[in-house]
């Protein structure tokens, strides 16, 4: 790696389960889910992972939902690299294959493998929930035929080292082509520890290694997330902060916006003598160019 490389930020600008009763700042309508990007992008963020919801707040998984909010943000930053969820509990693919082929975003974040998914409060001694979240071979193909043939980049979720080492068959057998792009998700009781090692360990086991030419990054859940950011940013990695994450700065204090997340985000690739990568570049090295969107 060399430390000028130019490093992928990504703002996780709402998620599906926090509130504003938890955080003020999280978008609920088109207009503020713009702003918000507007906030993010300004302070270097080039993609946009977006949970789409009602203008109550709901999440959804409807079309003219996922629309609306994507309209709002490119009509407010002109262009950034767009990134649909596709985990849900209790959703069928096929809802959530209709919105990928209906508004074809430039990536979509695949989750790699089923497991425990839960959060634990200690202060309780007990779960805040609990559950099994469901993503079979089966469940993962049906999704990436589904993007290949829409040309939409997956972004691979990987909570843990097994669900990288998942992705080794999909490339024998053709469904995955190289370069791709991986995400190491820690910070989720049922996944991997977050620790600095543990996700060391994760990048070395990225196909190739962590210089091999795929393209792969850090998703840190909760207060975790800064020495995660950090770590990756060290070992050469991609980050992603934003308000589905994690609602505080390294202080302690709230976040005011996505902005302030992907503010500190940048500080932090600055000070290891990295920096952010413009939207451009981003485009580039995840090999998705821009395109029109479809018309409503």
């Amino acid at each position: 790696m060399s430390l000028q490389d130019p490093v992928i930020i990504t703002c996780s600008i709402s998620g599906a389960i926090a509130n504003r009763e938890q955080c003020p700042a999280i978008p609920y309508t088109p207009q503020e889910y713009a702003a918000e990007a507007r906030r993010a992008v300004d302070e270097g963020a080039s993609m946009i992972h977006i949970h789409a919801r009602t203008p109550d707040g709901v999440p959804s998984y409807e079309v003219e939902d996922f629309r609306a909010i994507t309209d709002a943000i490119l009509a407010e930053v002109g262009d950034v690299v767009i990134n649909y969820s596709t985990g849900a509990i209790g959703i069928s693919l096929e809802k959530r294959i209709e919105y990928l082929r209906a508004l074809k975003p430039d990536v979509a974040a695949l989750n790699m493998g089923s497991m425990n998914y839960a959060k634990y409060s200690r202060r309780r001694r007990d779960f805040v929930f609990h559950t099994v979240f469901e993503n079979s071979f089966e469940s993962i193909i049906t999704l990436l035929r589904a993007m290949n043939e829409e040309g939409i980049k997956p972004e691979h979720e990987c909570f843990d080292t097994g669900h990288i080492a998942n992705l080794d068959p999909l490339i024998d057998m053709g469904i995955l082509r190289q370069p791709l792009q991986i995400s190491c998700v820690m910070g989720v009781t049922g996944g991997i520890r977050p620790t600095a090692r543990n996700l060391a360990h994760m990048a070395e086991n990225v196909p190739g290694g962590p210089d091999g030419g795929n393209e792969w990054g850090v998703i840190g859940i909760s207060r975790d997330q800064w020495m995660l950011i950090a770590t990756a940013l060290t070992l050469g990695g991609n980050v992603r902060a934003g308000l589905e994450d994690n609602f505080y700065l390294p202080d302690g204090s709230m976040a005011r916006s996505n902005g302030d997340l992907i503010a500190k985000a940048r500080q932090l690739a600055e000070d290891v003598g990295r920096r952010a990568a413009t939207v451009a570049e981003a485009r580039e090295m995840l090999g998705v160019p821009r395109r029109e969107r479809a018309a409503a």
